[in-house]
């Protein structure tokens, strides 16, 4: 590539904030899956910047239950001077406010959340588009894959995985953790309706938990939270072909 393409990465993060579980707790940035590839990237040398279209956020309550943080995780949420914790507190951007130019790599971060805001993201998805129009990685983990259908590849006028293998959260997984009614009344796509619908071929893990994670040209995917690493190493490797 002659283009340069700098080693600097923006972390997407959904700004939706609502109630959705059937105990009444919030959906919204499912803390690991935005802790973990800050962690990864910055270890890689990126300079990492953390955005959401509104540049607000809310965390997914159950998110933050001791089951989905490791003993680290849990000290790093704890530290109001770790340096992710002091971004998403008092340097989260809003997307309209972001250079584009600036960045080489995007990646998208979830939550159950994401399927309610990042399909109408316009202003995260406009950022990843520019990123992939001069050649850069666009990844995502979790529920993260549903800004991928509505990132628009210039050339060809389709979203940048069509034709392309992906994988994000299973249907399967919204059964077990008993919110596809929600899902299904709230008229939002899962993530593998809104990859066949664009023409991806969606992947699987061969259980809904497992760490799952795939590389399809310049769009690396996960399929969970226990992903959010080995999606981001993946991430990592395919910049560094490029």
């Amino acid at each position: 590539m002659t283009t340069y393409i700098p080693r600097k990465a923006l972390i997407a993060i959904t700004s939706y904030n609502g109630v959705f579980y059937p105990d009444g707790k919030r959906t919204g940035l499912f803390f690991t899956e935005a802790l973990h590839p800050f962690e990864v990237l910055t270890k890689a040398g990126f300079e990492v910047e953390l955005a959401t279209e509104t540049g607000t956020f809310g965390f997914d309550e159950h998110s933050l239950e001791k089951q989905f943080l490791t003993d680290e995780d849990e000290v790093a949420y704890k530290n109001p001077a770790h340096p992710f914790m002091v971004k998403l507190k008092s340097q989260l951007n809003k997307a309209s406010d972001v250079k584009k130019e600036e960045y080489g790599l995007f990646f998208a971060s979830a939550g159950h959340a994401s399927i309610y805001d990042y399909p109408k993201a316009r202003g995260l998805q406009s950022i990843a588009e520019d990123i992939w129009s001069r050649g850069g990685v666009v990844s995502a983990v979790c529920h993260g894959p549903a800004i991928l259908p509505g990132i628009i590849d210039a050339k060809t006028g389709e979203s940048i995985i069509a034709g392309k293998a992906v994988t994000g959260f299973t249907t399967e997984g919204e059964v077990v953790l008993k919110v596809i009614d929600k899902i299904k009344q709230d008229k939002v796509p899962t993530i593998e309706e809104g990859a066949a619908k664009v023409g991806a071929k969606y992947l699987a893990p061969l259980h809904p938990f497992d760490d799952f994670s795939i590389t399809d040209g310049r769009v690396p995917t996960g399929a969970n939270p226990a992903s959010a690493r080995s999606t981001a190493e993946r991430a990592v490797k395919a910049f560094d072909s490029l």
